[in-house]
């Protein structure tokens, strides 16, 4: 075998009796009946001012409608806009001043998801509430790479409702590294960030999380992207980047092209993988980002080809004329450092336990005042990650760490997936399965870690970890159960006794306190 050929991957990699499809309460997508739409391409937020150092941003949650389907209009929440968001764009180097205004009738919070950034309160965990009507100031140096990141409210426990109206939206970190590689970026024409969720639609095309509530995960049978229901794109360049999320609350998605089409990946959560990895399939789970480069080459105007997720078609790629680039994507593309463990330093182990109401990291809840761990600003600690469950084929765990990007260095002391050798914040766990990873904090904080099927983290599995400076010791104010439920009942002119949040239900039943 000539070892410099390329290798394509065929595998979705993960544990098959895990897959979600397996799930009691799995909803299978369906392809919408509706016409196929134009796919929504969230506008660029344009930044308040910004200077040769500093950029100035504006984020306002806000609740709006959309035309969604056909008829009424969905009512829906977004960041300045009604559904989902604008693109917010971060450049190294640079100090980000934002206001995050809260324009909703309830507290939220602003979570900048794989942001390396102090915590609590820059970080936008639940211990950073902006309440209705008001604003909040934070500001940070970005200092990490090229990436796409994104923003959601995260105001445990009801993450995934917030989420489910709409709370998420892409945000993109700009390099130099990354713009000297032959990479398309002219947004919206050959660079398209594509937000992966599902949702199902009732009485006069309105959502109700209440009504599809399951604690293992909710789930829609209509696929969603963008905001976009049955979605097109125009393709008139021959090579295509998809910036892709899975922004759902509990759906895994198995993407591959209709007709086996190959792609290259060149970036994970944290942004440039060291090489490109080609597949013909691949599998996300909750909260991952995939940077895919599309050749579509081999197509003529006029022929169409679809994104799917299983049997199910996602995005709908219209083939138009255009120029021939030969352009190829280098065999290496940047370099990851090593990242060598602390000498001294003891391996943390962490375990993801339990499904429905009983999910638990380490057999606790989280309680949004106990601290769990500690761990020395920059040291690298290898952590040993594992998910107990496997009654009944079990299910896949995504673990997400917040205020970091951490490198995987094994599975079941086994290599890493292919595409698992960039930076990444979060990393899926098989049933049985240990995953090491090593984690870095650059900044003191109170940080949250947790399974980002969010129902999940709502229901309790999730804990808290400080990263702390022994020369500079610092106290925080973190909030309690009683200050947020008795705000988020006052604010929903409900009686605390009968505030109706999801992932309460998760403690009821196991008898226990957030």
């Amino acid at each position: 075998m000539n070892i410099m050929a390329k290798q394509v991957y065929n595998d979705y990699f993960f544990d098959e009796p895990a897959w979600n499809t397996h799930d009691g309460g799995y909803v299978p997508l369906e392809e919408p009946t509706t016409p196929q739409q134009k796919l929504h391409v969230p506008a660029v937020l344009q930044p308040d001012k910004e200077t040769a150092t500093d950029m100035y941003y504006t984020v306002t949650a806000q609740e709006g409608e959309s035309q969604l389907l056909p008829g009424p209009k969905t009512k829906t929440w977004g960041y300045n806009g009604s559904l989902l968001g604008k693109t917010i764009i971060f450049k190294r180097g640079k100090k980000i001043h934002i206001t995050l205004k809260n324009d909703l009738h309830e507290l939220t919070t602003f979570h900048w998801h794989g942001l390396n950034v102090p915590g609590p309160y820059i970080d936008g965990g639940c211990h950073a509430p902006v309440y209705p009507g008001e604003s909040s100031d934070i500001e940070f140096v970005c200092n990490q790479p090229a990436a796409t990141l994104w923003l959601h409210a995260h105001p445990c426990p009801s993450t995934a409702q917030q989420v489910w109206h709409g709370l998420a939206t892409p945000v993109v970190v700009q390099d130099e590294d990354e713009a000297k590689l032959p990479l398309p970026r002219n947004y919206g024409v050959d660079d398209f960030p594509l937000v992966l969720q599902d949702r199902n639609f009732h009485e006069d095309n309105q959502w109700d999380y209440q009504a599809d509530y399951d604690p293992d995960g909710v789930q829609g049978k209509t696929p969603m992207i963008n905001g976009t229901i049955n979605p097109y794109v125009d393709v008139t360049t021959q090579r295509v980047r998809l910036r892709v999320l899975d922004g759902a609350n509990r759906r895994e998605f198995r993407l591959h092209f209709s007709d086996g089409l190959e792609f290259a990946q060149i970036a994970s959560d944290g942004g440039i993988l060291p090489e490109p990895v080609y597949f013909t399939k691949v599998m996300m789970t909750c909260a991952e980002r995939d940077e895919f480069i599309v050749d579509f080459g081999k197509y003529h105007d006029g022929d169409e080809v679809a994104l799917m997720s299983d049997d199910v078609a996602l995005v709908h790629f219209r083939i138009h004329a255009f120029a021939k680039d030969d352009t190829k994507l280098p065999d290496h593309l940047v370099d990851i450092p090593e990242l060598p463990v602390t000498p001294g330093s003891e391996t943390r182990h962490v375990i993801m336990s339990g499904m429905d109401e009983e999910v638990a990291i380490d057999g606790k809840k989280f309680n949004m005042q106990r601290i769990d761990a500690r761990q020395k600003v920059g040291d690298v600690v290898l952590w040993d990650i594992t998910n107990t469950n496997d009654m009944v084929g079990g299910m896949i765990h995504p673990f997400h760490i917040h205020g970091t990007q951490f490198l995987v260095v094994s599975r079941n002391r086994h290599a890493p997936y292919p595409n698992e050798r960039g930076w990444k914040d979060t990393v899926s766990v098989n049933p049985d399965e240990h995953v090491q990873i090593k984690v870095r904090f650059e900044y003191t904080g109170v940080y949250m870690y947790h399974c980002h099927i969010i129902e999940h983290e709502d229901g309790g599995m999730m804990a808290q970890i400080e990263s702390y400076d022994p020369e500079h010791p610092k106290t925080y104010k973190l909030m309690d159960m009683d200050t947020l439920m008795n705000a988020f009942a006052k604010e929903n002119h409900v009686d605390p006794k009968d505030l109706w949040l999801g992932g309460m239900g998760s403690y009821e039943k196991m008898g226990m306190k957030m």
